[in-house]
């Protein structure tokens, strides 16, 4: 029995719209990716909608279609992925009969809420996607994710010889740790929403305790 009609239910109030674009969600086998990641990230975000505001429609499709394209983490083409996931998403709910308008809401959430693409939202939907997505990727979540990638990679936990990279460049295509200050440190100084911004404070303390353990028992 598929798996899409529970999995739809955890998108209330919009878990007949989740029903309908679940099947366009993923285009990988990939676990930091996947249902858990798209519902923790609704989550995130009907959290600070509910502080901020925003069309709650529009940002379920936002969420439901953000990973819909899957470029690897190493790939040369990876600041190509929301662009390309934004217009799939694009098709998908033009087929639905949504309007122009709210699609290219939707489009533009999902064009600007990767790291990769490096481009600044200009909606309120857009700037809580990119909070609510950017939180999954800190605290200790942020923390699971980065090793199941690293691991996915082919990388090492850290350089034995110096696991913070104090005297040599670091290098989170090797060592999955050195990831955490390359990015993750660095996104909780550039969330667009107050809302975002206090749970990033929240989950980036809980990222610090992370190493802090880690580096203890090394």
């Amino acid at each position: 029995m598929s798996r899409i009609p529970a999995l739809a239910a955890a998108f209330a109030p919009h878990a007949e719209l989740a029903g309908e674009l679940l099947p366009h969600a993923f285009a990988a086998e990939d676990g930091s990716h996947d249902a858990s990641h798209l519902i923790r990230v609704w989550k995130n975000a009907l959290r600070i909608q509910a502080e901020e505001g925003g069309d709650i429609r529009q940002l379920a499709a936002a969420v439901l279609l953000h990973d819909c394209v899957s470029v690897e983490k190493n790939s040369p083409l990876r600041a190509e992925a929301s662009r390309l996931a934004a217009e799939k998403a694009s098709a998908v709910l033009g087929d639905l009969g949504w309007s122009p308008a709210d699609i290219s809401s939707v489009a533009h959430a999902i064009l600007t809420h990767s790291f990769s693409a490096n481009l600044a939202p200009e909606t309120l939907e857009a700037g809580i996607l990119q909070d609510a997505d950017r939180l999954d990727a800190i605290g200790m979540v942020g923390a699971a994710r980065c090793f199941y990638i690293a691991g996915r990679m082919g990388s090492g936990l850290y350089d034995p010889l110096d696991p913070l990279a104090e005297e040599r460049p670091p290098d989170d295509k090797a060592f999955a740790i050195d990831h955490f200050e390359t990015k993750l440190f660095r996104l909780s100084g550039g969330f667009q929403t107050g809302a975002g911004r206090r749970l990033a404070l929240e989950r980036e303390a809980r990222l610090r305790s992370v190493l802090a353990m880690m580096l203890d028992e090394i």
